[in-house]
């Protein structure tokens, strides 16, 4: 059954009313699920091996096609030196069919600039990857009142500088309930609790194959990785199979191949001694 894809004002209208799903998928096949299952917002990336994210551009462009109702959020790992770049960078993503450009490392400035030309976007605030270093690397941030008044004050920040929304991670959730309550934009739970107008989570976690270090806020619905552990086992079964039967010659097998009449071999015999 078909569902009404939410616009920016849609997703602006959600505040209060309702909690939205978001989840980071990275293939086409993630897309089609999530479109499926229902979920409101994907967001995606590419190019980031840095971040586990190895997709392409163009398969950006095969998730949109697969989740044509789930408002999508595209951008993040690709790094811009300057405003123009960031709004070139934008529109190649809206090109393709993206709501709404992830901008979390991106200045006041470039998301001002961006404003003014109706580019929406969403930012970020807390724990941002990105800025790790800055922050004494990947910890939690609003474990005091000094930290949590920070965050509070970046958010209405980026709030005044235009952005529609921002990823609120590893926050304590009664800090991000009171950001969310001040703020008129969205505010995306990354480990920040309920109290936020929507949850993020990424599929890798979702599906349980996330590699190396699960991050605490991750949350685990199924063991892909014992699946995938499997049907590489089964990869391997199969091509050895087919190793064995390649160097024992069973390729004979008239279920794969064609049969000349007898007649037309032994002309054909008899032709091939010409050479």
């Amino acid at each position: 059954m078909s569902r009404k894809k939410l616009t920016v004002y849609d997703y602006l209208q959600c505040k209060g009313k309702r909690q939205l799903s978001v989840i980071f998928v990275h293939n086409a096949d993630e897309a089609a699920a999530a479109e499926e299952a229902g979920i409101d917002m994907i967001c995606t990336s590419h190019d980031a091996p840095q971040f586990g994210i190895y997709n392409s551009f163009d398969e950006l462009k095969r998730i949109r096609e697969a989740a044509p109702n789930c408002f999508m959020q595209s951008g993040g790992a690709v790094r811009v030196a300057s405003e123009y770049e960031a709004m070139k960078l934008s529109h190649k993503y809206l090109d393709i069919g993206a709501d709404v450009i992830y901008g979390g490392n991106w200045s006041y400035k470039w998301i001002r600039a961006l404003r003014d030309e109706y580019v929406p976007i969403n930012s970020h605030v807390g724990l941002v990857p990105g800025n790790a270093t800055w922050i004494g690397g990947f910890v939690a941030q609003g474990k005091t009142a000094d930290k949590a008044i920070s965050i509070l004050e970046h958010t209405l920040e980026l709030q005044e500088a235009g952005a529609i929304g921002v990823e609120l991670e590893v926050v304590p959730p009664k800090v991000a309930e009171v950001i969310t309550k001040k703020v008129d934009i969205m505010t995306l739970s990354m480990g920040s609790g309920s109290g936020c107008d929507g949850q993020y989570l990424f599929a890798n976690d979702v599906l349980g194959y996330t590699k190396g270090k699960i991050p605490r806020h991750a949350r685990i619905y199924k063991d892909f990785k014992k699946e995938f552990e499997k049907l590489q086992s089964e990869r391997v079964n199969a091509f050895k199979e087919f190793h064995s039967d390649t160097i024992n010659n069973k390729f004979n097998d008239p279920k794969i191949t064609v049969k000349i009449d007898e007649s037309e071999f032994e002309k054909f015999l008899k032709l091939s001694e010409k050479f």
